[in-house]
């Protein structure tokens, strides 16, 4: 079995994120596996206070190890790359899970989004989280951090049972598509709403013409990233989003905007290779 090495950047047993970002360690890879929770990142500005970390899915139960080439983490190249986009002054990384699941009361995936987030050095002092799926409930399980400024969940996967966590004082945004077969969009209505009732502003997208990966409206989905990332970063989120932000319980879900024409299943498939081809992890 051949293997190949890359540089990435772990933040295991690493107390500071320096403050000019280099490779701290080589990694071994084996057709790609993760060995331990890091973060790779996709853009590096010297000196920055500010972080975005963008979280894939995955599935229910798996310990198998995840890789770079799965559907679910290269569908987040192209949020990575909007968020860069958008915050030009911060960091981008993209978090990489030890296991391809969640797997039960162990929440493999929060666990390792909580561990990234303790090696981030005292120099970061906003984080922006960004998940789809699994991704959306590691995020949201996250958001205690105090650090976090803002949450974002695209097609979250959120049960009924979900803690809401410390959501007050950031922007939380939730975005999901009707067509979603893989996981309700309702629960994420309803988790919405029990957050509204408990007194948390948040904003509720749903895409009534979209599935689960978010391909068919893809250039929307990029565009609600880069709004977000503005909106946590000193823009002002009414402006970039509209005036959805509530919490009033009764506000209920908004339009996705039409802010794109960029649509189809091939038209995405196309913008993720180009921006999988076209960034590098430093």
């Amino acid at each position: 079995m051949r293997l190949r090495t890359y540089t990435c950047f772990s933040v295991g047993n690493v107390p500071n994120i320096p403050r000019r970002p280099r490779p701290l360690r080589r990694v071994v890879w084996c057709n790609g596996a993760v060995t331990r929770p890091r973060l790779d990142l996709v853009a590096a500005p010297p000196a920055t206070r500010d972080l975005v970390v963008v979280a894939h899915g995955g599935q229910e139960h798996s310990l198998e190890e995840p890789h770079d080439w799965r559907h679910a983490i290269l569908r987040m190249w192209p949020f990575a790359a909007a968020a860069a986009q958008a915050a030009p002054q911060a960091r981008v990384a993209l978090l990489r899970y030890r296991y391809r699941g969640w797997n039960g009361d162990a929440a493999h995936a929060a666990a390792d989004l909580r561990h990234v987030l303790a090696g981030v050095g005292d120099d970061v002092e906003r984080i922006a989280l960004v998940g789809h799926s699994m991704g959306g409930r590691a995020v949201f399980s996250a958001a205690d951090d105090p650090r976090v400024v803002g949450v974002l969940g695209l097609a979250p996967w959120l049960p009924l049972d979900e803690p809401q966590g410390r959501l007050q004082a950031r922007l939380v945004v939730l975005a999901h598509g009707v067509l979603d077969t893989t996981v309700d969009s309702r629960l994420t209505v309803q988790f919405a709403e029990r957050a509204r009732r408990s007194g948390v502003p948040l904003g509720l997208f749903l895409a009534t013409d979209e599935a689960h990966a978010l391909l068919h409206r893809h250039g929307d989905w990029g565009e609600l990233v880069r709004r977000f990332v503005r909106g946590c970063f000193g823009a002002d989120p009414q402006h970039e989003l509209g005036r959805v932000v509530s919490s009033d319980p009764g506000h209920g879900a908004d339009p996705l905007p039409t802010w794109s024409r960029r649509r189809g299943t091939l038209s995405a498939v196309t913008d993720i290779a180009a921006t999988r081809l076209r960034l590098r992890v430093r």
